[in-house]
């Protein structure tokens, strides 16, 4: 069974209601109803976030969370998310997602979940996440959005 790390973008679209995101709010919920398949992870960065933000359905978002199994929290994870920042694959002002990134690489993560391709989901830096992983021996985690785990599961 796969490992799966939920960066706080899957909750957070899990629940929410705006016409204007329905495909990521549909691929997210189709992906929840399969979540049987994997097994899947957060962090409590993820919390923080989810506290953190102005989500009008938080109270939903944390029960979600609630249901995925929490990975413990290493020092490692901060070194490693600093390295990926003064290394440029991750912004200093969104420190988030290189400690998403961090968890799901030291973790040996199959597949990080996101819906965030500036940052996470996006080929130009996946490459450098792959070149600087691999400097510091750790797995890279395939970082890929619900659109293609439905993909995936057919």
């Amino acid at each position: 069974m796969d490992k799966v790390y939920l960066d706080t973008t899957i909750l957070s679209f899990l629940h929410d209601n705006r016409t204007d995101f329905s495909i990521f709010t549909e691929s997210t919920q189709n992906f929840w109803e399969n979540r049987s398949n994997y097994d899947l992870y957060i962090s409590e960065e993820v919390i923080i976030e989810i506290d953190q933000g102005n989500h009008p359905f938080k109270e939903k978002i944390l029960e979600s969370a609630s249901e995925v199994q929490l990975l413990p929290f290493d020092n490692l994870i901060v070194e490693t998310a600093d390295f990926y920042i003064k290394n440029y694959i991750m912004p200093r002002k969104l420190s988030g997602d290189a400690i998403h990134l961090a968890y799901a690489s030291i973790y040996e993560i199959d597949i990080l979940l996101t819906w965030n391709f500036n940052h996470l989901a996006n080929i130009k830096k996946t490459r450098h996440i792959e070149t600087i992983n691999k400097k510091l021996d750790l797995n890279t985690p395939k970082i890929i959005s619900p659109l293609q785990m439905v993909d995936k599961e057919d």
